[in-house]
């Protein structure tokens, strides 16, 4: 006689072992000058992140005061936590620049990672800001990047006809 056992198999179990998860990584310094722009700083954050709350959206950062210090100056610490959203950050550091009167140039980078090895689960990106303008000055995205350095290189190897 031959004993079989049932086996529990779950729908679409082959899927599951190559599930990925996508991560956007950043952490940076935003110098605000002075106590009262830090404080105001975290208020505004306070703010979008009630916002986004109310309309039953993430906020893809963290802000939090960090340096008080006569050397480090006034600083908000802005980081990703499981997941950012670059575009978070720069719509907050724009918002901040408004309204507190900064300047100079700021910028920041961030990285794309994966759970699992992925062809399109690396890379990352920059941006430079003008603060008093509130313009982007440049930026860069490494998948783009990467494809058009070598598209270019490739043209350059080709003989011309």
């Amino acid at each position: 006689m031959i004993v079989t056992q049932a086996r529990t198999v779950r729908a679409f179990a082959y899927l599951e072992s190559e599930m990925a998860n996508y991560f956007t990584h950043f952490s940076c310094l935003l110098p605000v000058g002075s106590d009262a722009n830090l404080q105001t700083a975290i208020d505004i954050y306070r703010t979008i992140a009630a916002e986004r709350e109310a309309a039953n959206e993430t906020l893809g950062f963290v802000a939090e005061a960090q340096s008080r210090d006569q050397e480090e100056g006034y600083q908000v610490w802005l980081y990703s936590e499981e997941d950012g959203e670059p575009e978070d950050v720069i719509a907050y550091v724009l918002r901040c620049a408004e309204m507190l009167g900064l300047s100079g140039i700021w910028g920041f980078r961030w990285c794309l990672s994966c759970s699992r090895p992925r062809l399109d689960g690396y890379g990352g990106g920059a941006q430079v800001l003008d603060l008093g303008t509130q313009k982007t000055i440049d930026w860069i995205d490494l998948d783009h990047w990467l494809s058009q350095q070598a598209d270019a290189y490739q043209l350059a190897k080709e003989p011309v006809s």
